[in-house]
């Protein structure tokens, strides 16, 4: 089945352009274009789209506020977000992070990453390049809400340390296949128990807390 997408620019030559490229990929349709923030939350309520893909800068509601309404704490059926900018200022990125979104891309990327990032999106796979993710993660590293980082409801097993390290690292579910030498079905496996015992609603949040927990070696 088609995967279903909402585009949300202010610049109407950029979300054309992004309308184009999406469309031009087997497996994606575009469903819904907005212009702001507002619009973009109104579409996205009413039509339920598989993924978002939201520019940070709007006026009005931005992007980042417009992703909290979709997607974030206390959301009861969250959308899947990837945001996407022209700046790579960690302070944005980590703002829509924490605002509920599964990840974020450069409008530089092209043509094949921006297919790649939605079909991601849409399968709750990894959204944010490794460089990019231990990068931004670390040093916003205890940068939540002040207190003692939550603890996880019931303890971690070896494997799910393990599955946690390489999801912090950007890994995609392929990838932490080939590296523990398990199946993708058991990695999907482990992931769902993660989010479970730490209360993380996808793989980005569980990234967070192993680096809020200090559970990533530092270079």
């Amino acid at each position: 089945m088609s995967i279903r997408v909402v585009v949300a620019d202010d610049q109407e030559i950029v979300r054309t352009g992004l309308t184009m490229l999406l469309n031009t990929h087997p497996g994606i349709t575009v469903v819904g274009e907005a212009a702001n923030g507002s619009q973009a939350v109104e579409l996205a309520r009413r039509l339920r789209p598989d993924v978002c893909l939201f520019d940070i800068r709007m006026p009005g509601m931005d992007g980042i506020e417009a992703t909290k309404l979709l997607a974030g704490p206390g959301v009861a059926d969250p959308l899947a977000v990837v945001v996407i900018t022209t700046f790579d200022l960690d302070e944005l990125v980590y703002a829509a992070l924490r605002a509920g979104a599964r990840g974020f891309l450069l409008k530089e990327a092209g043509a094949a990453l921006l297919a790649q990032a939605v079909q991601a999106a849409a399968e709750g796979d990894a959204l944010i390049a490794p460089s990019i993710t231990a990068r931004l993660l670390r040093t916003f590293a205890g940068a939540g809400p002040a207190g003692t980082p939550r603890q996880p409801v019931d303890p971690l097993t070896e494997r799910e340390e393990q599955v946690l390290l390489t999801v912090a690292t950007g890994r995609t579910n392929s990838e932490i296949a080939e590296e523990l030498h398990i199946s993708l079905s058991t990695v999907k496996t482990h992931i769902a128990s993660l989010m479970t015992k730490l209360g993380a609603r996808n793989r980005v949040e569980i990234a967070m807390w192993a680096y809020d927990n200090r559970r990533v070696p530092r270079p």
